[in-house]
């Protein structure tokens, strides 16, 4: 597989929920305790443990921009974490669900040849296909059922 890195969302972006209370869209964001699942932080790309706060709100992503670009609802700590930085190792958030490997090419259209939805512990082989593929910029992961974004991944 090609040099990667999974990449979380920025951490001013996540000091700014943590700051005012709202999320990208001004909306303001819902506070919750985990149950140890389904409530994966989209700064340190690891699951709440049960007991944490979280933070619940709409996140405008980067890119795709026009035709393709939509925001997510994503989770994150309640309080400050680390962001991820791992290189060429798939994020433990995307391990956890079934999930939708969507490639766009630098013009911020989705190639769909290269989509595929994949079980996480199975994303490996659409991502490695999807980043071997010269076409493509960048690959978003999303849950596969709610479409929330888990992350985007770049080639390093």
């Amino acid at each position: 597989m090609s040099h990667f890195r999974c990449v979380p969302i920025p951490t001013e972006t996540a000091r700014r929920w943590r700051e005012t209370g709202r999320d990208d869209a001004g909306n303001a964001l819902r506070r919750s305790v985990s149950t140890g699942t389904g409530a994966p932080c989209r700064h340190c790309l690891r699951n709440a443990a049960k007991g944490e706060e979280v933070l619940l709100g709409s996140y405008h992503l980067p890119g795709p921009t026009g035709v393709y670009w939509t925001p997510s609802p994503i989770f994150l700590h309640a309080r400050d974490c680390a962001p991820y930085d791992g290189k060429n190792a798939i994020a433990d958030i995307v391990r956890t669900s079934l999930v939708s490997v969507r490639a766009y090419d630098s013009q911020q259209m989705v190639l769909y040849d290269l989509g595929q939805v994949a079980e996480g512990p199975q994303a490996d082989a659409p991502l490695a296909r999807a980043l071997a593929d010269p076409r493509t910029a960048f690959v978003n992961i999303h849950t596969a059922k709610p479409g929330c974004l888990l992350c985007r991944v770049e080639r390093i």
